[in-house]
């Protein structure tokens, strides 16, 4: 692995880590030189360092490694459910950074003071992120807002950061089992592209814009609007929610609040948005879910969302139907029908175990079902047997677990499974009604008409070849010039088998008659004929034997 001089620290930082947590044996064989000496990294701890350090040692690195970390914690099936959990609380507790460099970035951005554009800016942050940080501001006219703030310097610090990351996943691709099970090059690029998302607020802007819409139906569900004139690539204001974290209610807020309609409208919205509308937010977790003070739900950072195709739409939603039915044959069916199968896929352990995965589901009692940790141990175990499920599906595991968790808050008695089945039907009419837009519906009016227009002649034409005796059958025998090739072979092995054994008998009969021109003591005629068949018999063997190893070769893996 080449390295440059300005990452070389990231490389030594990474290679602590891993070597803290007891992956030496991808430490030695990085190949990074000084970055890699061992007596520089410390002890081992036999057993791997504690969980609780993990999160303390990715917040040491940087905003890159804290984001990485974020988005572990959602992903039980790269990490054990100690680490998980340690790893939670990077959603909430990250360093700000100073007010100084905040007045700055947004008198840059927006081109005025803070002190003209706002009456009222907060100096301390109302929470602070991995990539940015939230302050509190009122505009000129009264309105209450909330302006989100980058990182000075995030962006480039981000791209050395996952440039290292890539290089390192690209070596455990190559030399480890773990690497080429989870295509850990796949999840880089992935993580690449959504910070790259997550770093311009404008898109998150339409973002906000665009699923405020498409929950317009929803009334327990608040979506906050940006204010345009104030919002740039690097500062977003937004709305101000009037209202608390969902993981900050007491006991008195939840006897108030209708957490059995609440959790079932967000659970419904959500399939709304993966089902139907095909932008959904991907980074549900608790920390970006709010209670509003008139009992709603807001949708808070919508950074990072995900998108569905139609025939991605389909595939999920017989996934989520079959999933949550316990019908595991179907549900490995469809995953099969939209993954990636690799050379080393055994499909029969698959089934078996998505088999075992969704019975373990369907038996679980009401408080400790899941619906998105089964997608993420599904993606598990498709990795593991040698099939690359599609990432939208991981995404999709990864949000519903975020989600399971905030309906458990809101009603403890929540079944999503239940909830899935409760509102297919609806589902189903709203993706139906999407459909059926007017362009489609004209196109097929005019392709029912050409259909009908052309119908009698059609037929006419068929009764007229049938009545004469006229109807003909043509076959046309795919890969036809693949299979006479093939005979043909045959028949020239044959052939000159025939001759090989002819030389043969008539040397052998040659043997008895005596000639002056002899070899060996017998009659020369004959030995040469007989050379000449040994010679033969070689050259064939050896030429069936070149052609057969070219003919493995092109066949399909």
């Amino acid at each position: 692995m080449k390295m440059s001089v300005r990452h070389f620290q990231q490389y030594k930082q990474i290679a602590r880590l891993l070597w803290k947590y007891g992956r030496s044996d991808i430490v030695t064989g990085m190949n990074m030189g000084d970055a890699t000496d061992t007596k520089e990294l410390g002890p081992i701890h036999p057993h791997g360092a504690l969980p609780s350090e993990l999160a303390d040692d990715l917040e040491a690195m940087g905003p890159t490694y804290v984001k990485l970390g974020q988005i572990l914690s959602s992903r039980p099936d790269l990490l054990p459910e100690p680490y998980i959990k340690a790893l939670s609380r990077l959603h909430d507790k990250v360093k700000p950074f100073s007010y100084a460099e905040v007045e700055e970035i947004v008198t840059s951005e927006l081109g005025v003071r803070i002190s003209k554009a706002f009456s009222r800016f907060d100096v301390e942050p109302l929470a602070a992120a991995s990539l940015g940080q939230v302050h509190s501001a009122a505009l000129r006219d009264g309105r209450l807002v909330v302006v989100k703030v980058q990182r000075p310097g995030i962006d480039k610090q981000i791209a050395e950061d996952v440039d290292v990351l890539a290089q390192i996943a690209e070596w455990l691709d190559d030399h480890t089992e773990f690497g080429r099970r989870h295509r850990l090059q796949a999840i880089i690029e992935e993580f690449r592209v959504v910070l790259h998302q997550e770093l311009n607020y404008e898109r998150e802007a339409n973002n906000l814009v665009t699923m405020a819409k498409n929950l317009d139906g929803f009334e327990r569900i608040f979506v906050p609007q940006p204010i345009a004139d104030y919002s740039t690539r690097r500062v977003l204001t937004m709305d101000y929610v009037q209202g608390r974290k969902i993981t900050s209610l007491g006991p008195l807020t939840a006897l108030e609040m209708p957490g059995d309609a609440l959790a079932e409208e967000l659970f419904k919205a959500y399939l709304k948005q993966v089902l139907v509308d095909g932008m959904f937010h991907a980074d549900p977790h608790p920390g970006n879910v709010f209670l509003t003070s008139d009992h709603r739900i807001a949708l808070l950072d919508l950074g990072m969302v995900g998108t569905t195709t139609p025939a991605m739409q389909e595939n999920l939603l017989k996934i989520l139907l079959a999933v949550s039915e316990g019908k595991s044959e179907d549900a490995a069916t469809v995953i099969v029908g939209m993954s990636q199968v690799s050379e080393e896929f055994d499909e029969e352990a698959f089934r078996k175990h998505i088999g075992q995965l969704v019975v373990q589901q369907r038996d679980q009692p009401l408080a400790e079902l899941n619906v998105g940790k089964t997608l993420l141990e599904v993606s598990q175990s498709a990795a593991r047997d040698g099939l690359y499920v599609p990432s939208a599906l991981t995404l999709l595991g990864k949000t519903l677990l975020q989600l399971d968790e905030v309906g458990k808050i809101l009603n403890p008695r929540f079944d999503p499974n239940a909830a899935i089945r409760r509102n297919a039907t609806e589902i189903m009419t709203q993706r139906m009604n999407k459909q059926a837009t007017q362009g489609s519906v004209l196109s097929s009016i005019l392709e029912m008409r050409d259909f009908l227009t052309g119908l009698p002649i059609r037929l006419n034409k068929m009764m007229d070849v049938i009545g004469n005796s006229e109807l003909e059958v043509k076959v046309r025998a795919v890969d036809a010039n693949l299979v006479m090739e093939g005979f043909q072979k045959i028949a020239n092995r044959i052939t000159s088998g025939i001759i090989l054994a002819a030389l043969i008998i008539g040397a052998s009969l040659l043997m008895r008659v005596e000639t002056p021109f002899q070899l060996f003591g017998y009659p020369g005629l004959a030995i040469l004929c007989f050379l000449a068949a040994a010679a033969g018999g070689f050259w064939l063997v050896i030429g069936i034997f070149i052609q057969d190893q070219k003919s493995k070769k092109k066949l399909p893996h």
